[in-house]
């Protein structure tokens, strides 16, 4: 897997397919890998080259020894692009990998042909700031949760009632999760850039073409905060997807697939 030392940092990534290029962003506490099952297959069929990072915290790229901020992982974006000499080009990101994307598009136009964004928002409110806080004074106070315990609390808050009632279903998320516990060095200080600052005015700024993708049971990043994000976009188009919670593109890929490469291609019935 390709290395590159950008904004201070060793930030690892993957390509996968040929054509024009898509980079595709993760959100808190996850890797790379996440997009490879369902996302990275579905944009390569249709011929795009996908470009997928681990960020700034998230082993094996560096970044997680002192607190960083929305903008360096910005920056760390911005500078991959520039690096493989791809911009402007597609950019995709879900729940923190979207704000990045969002703020890429709004500071670096000249990076980003068009933006994708995924159970994304643009301001803290009262519940979603009262939730990172909480679970970061968990981190900080070491508490270490039994894996179950820990895998249950995931579920209940990523995944939609259809799924959670899906007894088969949830019997393999379940597994998974305690398989794959979220973290890592970089997790507390990715947790912190979920209090994000009131941005909508912001984003009237943006002038490149974005969609943003809502999931109508999302509790982190619920569909009406999705919703202001694209109402302060100019032209932004809204796809709010039914039956799907925060990881909505992992409950229902071929839903989301479809609207996203609807989107990036340009094929989206009128």
């Amino acid at each position: 897997m390709p290395v590159i030392d950008v904004n201070g940092i060793q930030l690892h990534y993957e390509e996968a397919g040929e054509g024009e290029p898509v980079v595709m962003i993760q959100g808190t506490g996850a890797g790379r890998t996440v997009w490879q099952l369902h996302q990275v297959p579905a944009l390569t069929a249709v011929g795009f080259r996908v470009i997928t990072l681990d960020n700034r915290g998230i082993p094996p790229t560096s970044g997680w020894t002192e607190g960083f901020t929305l903008q360096d992982m910005v920056g760390d974006v911005a500078g991959l692009i520039e690096h493989l000499g791809i911009g402007p080009c597609r950019v995709v990101g879900t729940s923190l990998g979207a704000f990045i994307t969002q703020e890429l598009a709004l500071c670096r136009p000249d990076l980003v042909r068009q933006a994708v964004l995924v159970a994304t928002r643009g301001r803290t409110d009262v519940l979603r700031a009262a939730i990172t806080r909480a679970e970061i004074e968990l981190y900080d106070a070491e508490v270490e949760l039994p894996v179950r315990y820990a895998a249950v609390v995931r579920a209940l808050k990523s995944l939609s009632p259809r799924t959670l009632d899906n007894g088969a279903a949830m019997a393999d998320w379940l597994d998974l999760f305690e398989l794959s516990p979220a973290g890592g060095p970089g997790h507390r200080s990715q947790m912190e850039l979920s209090t994000l600052d009131h941005r909508l005015e912001a984003y009237r700024g943006i002038r490149v073409p974005c969609q943003v993708i809502a999931f109508a049971d999302d509790l982190i990043t619920p569909p009406h905060l999705a919703r202001e994000v694209a109402d302060a976009i100019p032209g932004a188009a809204y796809e709010l997807i039914e039956g799907c919670g925060h990881y909505g593109y992992l409950e229902d890929p071929a839903a989301v697939n479809k609207a996203m490469v609807e989107f990036l291609t340009g094929t989206a019935a009128r």
